[in-house]
């Protein structure tokens, strides 16, 4: 693997995370597009501009893995307090981790992901959630592998039927 580095995002990477978010959005959408939204022609650019305004907020954190000079995958994540709508205390949420598909299998979204959780223990998170799709395997194995433990399951009816 060529050396890989992970950083602080800036918002010269916005366009290149925008997309990767983009991609993330579709997957889940085709994953269930009854509770998925669908992306659209814009959804890049709305994405990359939502993580921009995300950049300085104190308790986010958005980190991006570089080769060569590129950015090939992103993760965002926040230190939340209390919620009672979650029944759990102050933890660390992983809202996005994604790697671009050419560099996948390559140790890359390990190497996002814990230092993720390093960045939220050094905030103060005194543990990290995260949810992700039913069907997305590959993630869920990397988040076992990891230390990770299922502890909810959501569930969704659709009452337009």
């Amino acid at each position: 693997m060529e050396r890989t580095s992970i950083r602080a995002a800036k918002p010269a990477d916005m366009s290149t995370v925008g997309r990767l978010g983009a991609m993330l959005v579709r997957m889940h959408h085709d994953l269930d597009p009854k509770r998925f939204i669908p992306a659209t022609s814009d959804t890049a650019t709305r994405y990359g501009g939502f993580l921009r305004t995300q950049l300085d907020e104190p308790n986010i954190l958005i980190l991006v893995a570089e080769q060569d000079g590129s950015v090939i995958g992103y993760t965002y994540a926040g230190v939340e307090g209390t919620d009672y709508m979650s029944l759990r205390g102050p933890a660390g949420a992983l809202y996005d981790i994604v790697v671009d598909p050419a560099f996948r299998g390559k140790g890359v979204g390990r190497m996002l992901l814990e230092a993720a959780i390093d960045a939220l223990k050094a905030k103060g998170a005194p543990r990290v959630v995260l949810s992700t799709a039913q069907g997305n395997e590959v993630a869920q194995h990397l988040f076992e592998r990891a230390g990770f433990r299922r502890t909810m399951i959501e569930m969704t009816r659709e009452l337009d039927a």
